[in-house]
């Protein structure tokens, strides 16, 4: 469906969405996009569009490489889609991202410079990948079971100290909880008994949006502290409290405190369109922020762009 509104969102996914051969089309139909890429890749010191373009897949799936790659595509989708439909600037009111996403709305919206963002996401990611190999965790999603439902299934299936919670609200019926492996593989059959559809492992490393990745916190923090944020032109709904922020201040408490607290993404969506947001965009790889959308609300105006 084209966005014939008048007041858009756009919106940026997170570590999931990866793909082999994700910015291909853009970088070989996009000058601009090519040459965020090539940038990209002086501040990393290795290949990006070799790595997101050729694999291999278990390296493009590691968090620290994953999250500079899944950032890259999205502002370069951005920029590509802007330049190409110039009538969206105006009409894109806010923006936000899922998880990893949030960093790729903040730097869209001017809170980050371009190739700070890509070292604060690589040091990101390296953080995140060092918590996660310091204890088996992991994350699989619930679907078909309410937000209640989830929680009575992780409270029964924890054990002893283990961590298990709700860690990403996506839209009804589609929950991922996160912890300890142990207690994963436990509430995966407890869902399946509960009524659940189906449940998912998801390809991540560890156990994000959890306390289990509070040694990140202390190093992200760190990042955070060595870059400048500014106010942002446009409102960035935050993952932590599902509300607008354009405070450079507040953004950056927020994303220090969002890798332990669950994603509220279905809040924020609705949060959105409570404040006259009436369309989205998806910028980046893949389309599951619009399949979220849609069990959101089933005839809200949604579009992508990213992959050609």
């Amino acid at each position: 469906m084209a966005l014939d509104v008048d007041s858009v969102g756009i919106l940026f996914p997170g570590q999931g969405a990866q793909n082999i051969g994700m910015g291909r089309w853009l970088c070989e139909n996009y000058p601009q996009a090519r040459a965020l890429y090539d940038t990209a890749s002086e501040v990393l010191g290795y290949d990006l569009i070799a790595l997101s373009q050729e694999g291999p897949e278990d390296k493009l799936n590691a968090t620290e490489f994953c999250q500079p790659a899944l950032f890259v595509v999205g502002m370069a989708a951005a920029e590509v889609v802007l330049s190409e439909r110039p009538e969206l600037g105006d009409k894109i009111k806010a923006a936000a991202g899922l998880s990893l996403g949030e960093y790729t709305a903040v730097c869209f919206a001017g809170g980050i410079q371009f190739k700070d963002a890509v070292r604060l996401v690589q040091r990101r990611g390296e953080a995140m990948q060092a918590a996660s190999d310091a204890v088996q965790s992991g994350m699989a999603s619930i679907l078909g079971l309410d937000l209640e439902k989830v929680q009575a299934v992780c409270d029964q299936s924890r054990q002893g100290d283990e961590v298990l919670q709700p860690a990403n609200l996506l839209c009804p019926g589609n929950i991922a909880v996160s912890g300890h492996l142990s207690a994963i593989d436990r509430v995966e059959s407890a869902a399946q008994e509960a009524g659940a559809m189906k449940t998912v492992r998801l390809s991540v490393a560890g156990a994000f949006h959890t306390s289990l990745m509070q040694s990140a916190v202390a190093k992200l923090g760190e990042a955070l502290e060595s870059i400048e944020i500014q106010d942002t032109r446009i409102p960035v709904y935050s993952n932590v409290d599902a509300a607008p922020h354009q405070s450079a201040a507040e953004i950056k408490n927020l994303l220090s405190r969002q890798v332990v607290n669950p994603v509220l993404w279905e809040a924020s969506i609705r949060k959105m369109m409570d404040d006259g947001i009436e369309g989205f965009l998806e910028a980046g790889t893949g389309r599951v922020l619009q399949g979220t959308l849609k069990r959101i609300h089933r005839k809200l105006p949604t579009e992508g762009f990213g992959d050609g």
